[in-house]
């Protein structure tokens, strides 16, 4: 007979040592970590990986992000179970079903059509009905829905992008990280009526969030960005 993996006590031992251990102390989140079969998101050559203290690859030159961070960027949004949320990179799914956890409903936006397929599947097969994922540009946020009670973003910007300022709900947070390709920061930004406050929480190393209000992409030709300076607080 084949050894099986004990999932459930590998995420105990996630949550133990990778999260209670360090500054996580929000409780829903940490049940959240608990519940959630990380595994299940996770290619299955990386699968008996999937509860180690780092990221793995998920496709595309993505990565579905190490625990802790996953769990920081949560607590950082100070969800309730009314707030609406706007995922920004899907990727894999596993930061969108915390989400869900969480919060009354996610819409997730995923540049790529292929790990939006798979993340739609895995979060439908395993339940969780409170989340819709859209393939699109991820700088631009999804308008339609809006506002947000929380936004997060799962890549990295070289400014805060307009357009998810806009979209946040007044007495929103929004958790992003902010910088180059090589040297990023990780900032919550809150909403107040017409003012928005910036505080940043610590150094990260995240994939580039491409765009029209983002990096621009590899696979497109260069265009005047007449954005940034107007996207800065």
């Amino acid at each position: 007979m084949p050894f099986q993996l004990d999932y459930e006590m590998l995420r105990e031992r996630m949550v133990r040592e990778q999260l209670m251990a360090r500054d996580i102390t929000d409780p829903r989140v940490l049940e959240a970590m608990r519940r959630v079969p990380r595994h299940a998101f996770v290619p299955e050559p990386f699968r008996s990986r999937a509860y180690e203290d780092g990221p793995l690859p998920i496709g595309n030159d993505q990565t579905i992000s190490q625990p802790y961070i996953v769990a920081l960027m949560t607590q950082a949004l100070e969800l309730t179970p009314d707030d609406v949320v706007l995922e920004i990179g899907t990727g894999s799914g596993y930061q969108t079903a915390v989400l869900c956890e969480l919060a009354r409903f996610v819409y997730s936006l995923e540049r790529y059509p292929t790990l939006a397929e798979r993340a739609s599947a895995t979060l439908r097969d395993l339940g969780y009905h409170n989340a819709e994922v859209y393939v699109g540009d991820g700088s631009q946020g999804l308008p339609d829905m809006a506002p947000y009670n929380a936004i997060i973003v799962t890549a990295a910007a070289p400014v805060i992008p307009g357009p998810l300022r806009a979209q946040m709900a007044n007495g929103g947070r929004m958790v992003i990280p902010v910088g180059d390709r090589y040297q990023q920061m990780l900032q919550r930004v809150r909403r107040r009526d017409d003012t928005w406050t910036v505080e940043t929480l610590i150094p990260v190393m995240f994939v580039p969030l491409y765009g029209r209000h983002g990096f621009l992409p590899p696979d497109e030709p260069q265009m005047e960005d007449d954005n940034l300076l107007d996207d800065e607080l």
